[in-house]
This record gives C-alpha cells, sequence and structure tokens, in this order.
C-alpha cells in the first residue's frame, strides 16, 4: 500500500513540473509569427531607426524590425528603457502580441549590444 502511494504521488509531481515546464517555454518566432500566434514567444529583431522610442510614464515603446523581411512591429514594454538600449544591435522582446492595440506587448527585454563584447575580446 505504501508502495503505491509513493509512486502515485511521485507519478502526480513528475506531471505537475512537466505541465509547469512546458508552460514556462517561451520560443523564438518571427514578427509575422508572433502576430499570428495568442500565446507568450520571443521576438528578435533589429531596432527600427525610422520610429524614434519614447518613454511615457512607465510605458517605453519602440519599433522592432525582422531582419528577413524588414517587417516592422511596434513594441510596447512595461519598464523602463533598459540600460545600453541606444548601443543594442538587436532587442529580444518576450511577451505576446496584442492584435486590438496592433502592439507587441513584452514582459521582458533582453538587449544585446556587440561593442560590449569587442571591447572584452580585445577588439578582434
Amino acid at each position: 500500500m505504501r508502495k503505491i502511494f509513493l509512486i502515485v504521488l511521485l507519478v502526480g509531481f513528475i506531471g505537475y513540473a512537466g505541465l509547469n515546464l512546458a508552460e514556462s517555454v517561451t520560443p523564438y518566432v518571427t514578427i509575422a509569427e508572433a502576430r499570428a500566434t495568442q500565446s507568450g514567444v520571443q521576438v528578435k529583431g533589429l531596432l527600427d531607426k525610422t520610429s524614434a522610442p519614447a518613454q511615457v510614464g512607465n510605458e517605453f515603446t519602440f519599433s522592432l524590425q525582422d531582419e528577413a523581411t524588414g517587417e516592422v512591429m511596434r513594441v510596447k514594454f512595461d519598464g523602463v528603457k533598459p540600460d545600453q538600449f541606444d548601443e543594442a544591435y538587436h532587442v529580444v522582446a518576450v511577451g505576446k502580441y496584442d492584435a486590438a492595440d496592433e502592439a507587441f506587448h513584452a514582459k521582458k527585454l533582453l538587449v544585446k549590444c556587440p561593442s560590449k563584447y569587442e571591447s572584452q575580446r580585445g577588439g578582434e
């Protein structure tokens, strides 16, 4: 009886952990795919230099451009502009697209600045 209880408890724990892990995984997608999905995703792109980033209150807004297609998408981040954002080459936005607002609502931003790493390697 005790053995069966332990097996059921172990299977239940593994199932619970698996469901939570599946919910936390956010795949990388293109801008077009981000617009088409309702779930949380990661979008990597270049900063669109044609529109200036803006900080209004606690909302930071900028545009992201798909490297391959050139498609542009507006991104709204609930927070302040990240450090070294102006020097960033790539930005990864984690969140989901809101069709009603026509913007990607990011809960997290990852700024990738190549100049930072070049100075660490000795400018190779």
